[in-house]
This record gives structure tokens, sequence and C-alpha cells, in this order.
């Protein structure tokens, strides 16, 4: 699902966000169709979040929708394991792209922007805390949870308010999903590319250990 100009600006208001209900995603399974590792590269509408050395052997790109169970699941289990082994020593650089699968992972993807600022460690750090609180703010309470942790980031009511309206980041998310979608057929979330190499859903740290290492040794 791309996430519609019209969708969101009919949608998207501090009293009709809490009312909508996001979609179930699908149970994901492998796919190791290769894409082009320039095409992934390219230049997107908003700034890359990225941990890890810009010179790195091994570039791992992760689209996700901050709605996922399985990308919250993801998020919690293996990328801990994998930030560790691979990110800290310098290995693999690792970048975040959103693609919301619905209103809620919008809303949330564009708070984390504002907070973040452009700071990819800030970045991380609410892309975590927001996977970790998925359950209290995509099942319950949304709009009040988003303004609490905007609040607890130092964000005031009105710029929480203002970030959930601004039309401009939402219109670069939605260009970055689209291509995305059109480019990299990108269709379900978690998707991983891996020097351009692609895997769909929920993936272990074994499997990502297979894909590495050998392009660490090549």
């Amino acid at each position: 699902m791309i996430i519609t100009r019209r969708a969101f600006t009919a949608a998207l208001s501090l009293t009709g966000l809490a009312a909508l209900a996001g979609l179930s995603p699908l149970r994901l399974i492998s796919d190791a169709m290769a894409q082009s590792a320039s095409d992934v590269a390219k230049p997107v509408s908003l700034p890359d979040m990225v941990l890890g050395p810009a010179d790195a052997a091994v570039t791992i790109t992760e689209y996700a929708s901050m709605t996922c169970p399985h990308c919250a699941a993801f998020n919690a289990t293996v990328f801990p394991k994998l930030k560790a082994e691979y990110i800290d020593t310098g290995k693999v650089r690792y970048i975040f792209r959103e693609f919301p699968l619905d209103i809620k992972a919008a809303a949330g993807s564009m708070l984390t922007r504002c907070i973040a600022n452009g700071d990819a460690q800030k970045y991380f750090a609410v892309t975590d805390m927001l996977f970790r609180s998925q359950n209290d703010w995509v099942v319950k309470n949304t709009t009040e949870t988003l303004t609490r942790i905007g609040k607890q980031a130092g964000l005031s009511q009105q710029q929480v308010e203002a970030c959930l309206k601004d039309q401009a980041l939402l219109d670069k998310i939605a260009a970055d999903q689209k291509y995305a979608s059109d480019v990299l057929k990108v269709d379900s979330t978690p998707t991983f590319f891996v020097n351009g190499d692609k895997i769909k859903g929920e993936t272990s740290i074994e499997e990502f250990q297979k894909k590495i290492n050998p392009l660490l040794k090549s």
C-alpha cells in the first residue's frame, strides 16, 4: 500500500488518527531475487539514516513499516546481534528507509524524522522506541502516545502537531516509497537488500551471516 497524499490528508487529524486501524501485514517469506545495487543506492527524497562507515564492504538497506509486527520482532531480536557483530565493528553500513503500510506507520515515521532532525543515532533510537512500544501506539491511544513520545524527546505540543501535518515531509516519504515499490519491487515489510541482493521477511542472524560473510572475504 502506497500512502497517498489524498488518503493521508483526509485521514490524519489529531482526533481522526487515533480512530484509524492499521493494516495487518502478511506473514512474509524469503526471496533471493537480486536487485541492482546501484538502484538501491540511488539518492532518495529524504536523507538516508545510516549506521556504520561509508566505506564498509557490505551495505544493508532495510525497508520497514513502523506498524509492522515482523519489523518490530526483527528490531528486538536480530538487529542488536547484527549491530554488535557487523555494524559496530565497521564491516557493515546499515541504512533504514521508511515503507509505511498504513496511515499510523506514516505518522510514526514523520514523528521520528522530526525528532531526529537529521541525527542518525537519534533516529535509530526513536525507531527502536516506537517498535518496542508498538502495541501502545498502534493498537490504542495512537495520537496520545505519539504526542507523549514527541514531548519526551523535546518537542512541544505545537511542534508535534505541525510535524504530523507536514505535507512536504509526507510527500517525500511517499515519493521514496513509490520508488521502492516501482523500481525495487518492495511490496512488504521488512525487506532487506544486502549489496543489492533482496531478502523478504523477518530474517535470522544466521541467514544474514550466510549473506554477509562471503562478501567480506571477497
